[in-house]
């Protein structure tokens, strides 16, 4: 939760409550993965430095949320969770992840830079701070799924 608070700007409102991961995760579908600072999965004494939350269906995994926070960034573990997801959705039957963000999210780079490709539009889905509504941007990976 403590990366969850630093990772996302709360002008937004992106950030999940405590309640709302620990609902998610007791569905049974849902998983997620820590990472360190060091790129690996975080020993019992290490603080994690990004999560993703994702949600297994039919042949497909949603990424729900990516966080990394703000002094861990462009250190490749963004990357690396990416990765971990794409490797752990695959293992459970996924052909392809899918995730839909705000559209100007400057996390937009790294999920193309992934691979990911933009395959619909809903329109005013997100709130904006000055109090107006923002696009939300539905990603696929891979690009031709």
């Amino acid at each position: 939760m403590a990366v969850m608070d630093a990772a996302f700007d709360p002008a937004y409102g992106e950030a999940w409550t405590r309640r709302q991961v620990e609902d998610a995760l007791l569905v049974g579908n849902t998983q997620y993965r820590l990472i360190a600072a060091t790129g690996q999965p975080p020993l019992d004494h290490e603080a994690a430095a990004g999560f993703f939350l994702s949600r297994t269906g039919f042949e497909e995994e949603e990424l729900l949320l990516l966080g990394v926070a703000p002094q861990y960034r462009r250190l490749g573990l963004g990357r690396r969770l990416l990765d971990w997801l794409a490797h752990d959705a695959r293992e459970r039957g996924a052909d392809r992840l899918l995730l839909e963000m705000r559209q100007g999210n400057p996390a937009e780079h790294l999920y193309r830079g992934f691979g990911f490709a933009s395959i619909g539009l809903r329109p005013n889905y997100y709130r904006a701070p000055s109090g107006g509504r923002i696009d939300a941007i539905t990603f696929a990976w891979p690009a031709n799924s």
